[in-house]
């Protein structure tokens, strides 16, 4: 576990605070070889529910960073079926926790692209929700180049679900720049960001962005990130972090593989919108 940059303290190990539950963000550095991958999240998932999270999750990419974009249309899988949603189900029943599955490639209407799912599986390692991501990522700056929609279709459906701990939204990376997408959830209480963002653009608007989504929501962000050097030659940002619904960082990695970890309170969290009940001023809807 990282130490935290703030003056809130991580929690003791195997044991959240009386009237919370713990959540994990998981941070990677991926590769090409989806196998190892795999063990890899396997690894650090184990860490996170010895640590005593109910509730975890996996970046963006963390099966597959491959050395041509074209790889992760090789690797998708049929919704149901292949060994990156058998790993998912599976680790989940044996840990016993709620698994936000970061992304996996599936399916799409093309050949050659797919869509970019973020698949959330409960404690019994059942399915539970499929969000495809909408906004797709392309930036031409210098020497780098991405373009995300030549190999991925996007998403068109806004998903939130119930769970035990709450109301849950889910996005992925460049998600993260669209406030309209979290604002279509209605009103939610923990929003999962998985990311794979640039070392460029991280530096520039990580932190800023998953604040400022947890501040306008007052809700708890979970955001689990690449983040070092990858074998492909790009360099991903990292900052994996779970930000609380004031703003505070509770938790953060900068860099390399680890569990980022922390208490959700919701009765802090209901506190908050009591005293300041933004969520209920919103008035441009009704215009």
């Amino acid at each position: 576990m990282s130490n935290s940059s703030t003056t809130c303290s991580p929690p003791a190990p195997g044991e959240a605070r009386e009237g919370s539950f713990r959540v994990a963000a998981i941070q990677m550095s991926a590769g090409p070889n989806v196998n190892g991958n795999l063990e890899e999240a396997a690894r650090l998932l184990a860490i996170a529910a010895l640590q005593g999270a109910k509730l975890a999750a996996l970046p963006e990419y963390f099966c597959l960073m491959g050395m041509k974009d074209a790889d992760r249309v090789a690797a998708r899988e049929r919704i149901n079926s292949g060994p990156i949603q058998q790993f998912l189900s599976s680790i989940a029943k044996r840990l016993g926790i709620w698994l936000v599955g970061g992304s996996v490639p599936l399916e799409s209407s093309s050949p050659d692209k797919v869509r970019n799912s973020c698949l959330v599986y409960d404690d019994k390692g059942q399915q539970v929700a499929r969000y495809d991501k909408i906004h797709l990522f392309g930036l031409e700056l210098g020497n780098e180049r991405y373009a995300e929609e030549e190999t991925i279709e996007a998403g068109c459906g806004v998903v939130a679900l119930d769970s035990p701990f709450g109301r849950i939204g889910l996005s992925i990376c460049y998600d993260l720049r669209f406030p309209e997408l979290y604002r279509s959830m209605g009103q939610v209480d923990i929003i999962f960001a998985p990311a794979a963002f640039t070392a460029t653009t991280g530096r520039a608007h990580w932190e800023t962005l998953i604040r400022a989504r947890a501040i306008e929501n007052l809700a708890y962000v979970v955001a689990p990130a690449q983040g070092g050097y990858h074998i492909n030659g790009r360099e991903t940002h990292g900052d994996s972090m779970i930000v609380d619904p004031w703003g505070v960082v509770l938790d953060r990695l900068p860099r390399g593989s680890g569990v980022v970890i922390a208490d959700v309170n919701r009765e802090y969290q209901a506190s908050l919108r009591n005293s300041l009940p933004a969520l209920n001023h919103r008035t441009l809807h009704h215009c």
